[in-house]
């Protein structure tokens, strides 16, 4: 639990340099959004053919998936905030 975190923290920090940005979130937001993006990457990369079943992503789909993922997040913030 205690990796994941970790690897969650770098993935999100990765996310958030390649889509620089303000963001409503601190620490903990991009932890969440690294971990979700290790998610996502590892279920793009089945659909994509490059995983199988219990393998899970590697850091550049990880990274792939949480921008993604912070995309959508700015995307939903975005349209909450829009008068």
């Amino acid at each position: 639990m205690l990796w994941a975190i970790i690897i969650g923290l770098i993935v999100g920090a990765i996310a958030k340099l390649i889509m620089p940005g303000r963001d409503p979130g601190g620490i903990i937001i991009t932890i969440l959004i690294g971990i979700a993006g290790s998610f996502v990457g590892t279920l793009i990369g089945r659909a994509l053919g490059f995983y199988r079943a219990g393998q899970g992503a590697g850091i550049l789909m990880s990274i792939l998936g949480a921008v993604l993922l912070l995309w959508i997040y700015r995307m939903i913030v975005a349209r909450r905030t829009a008068p």
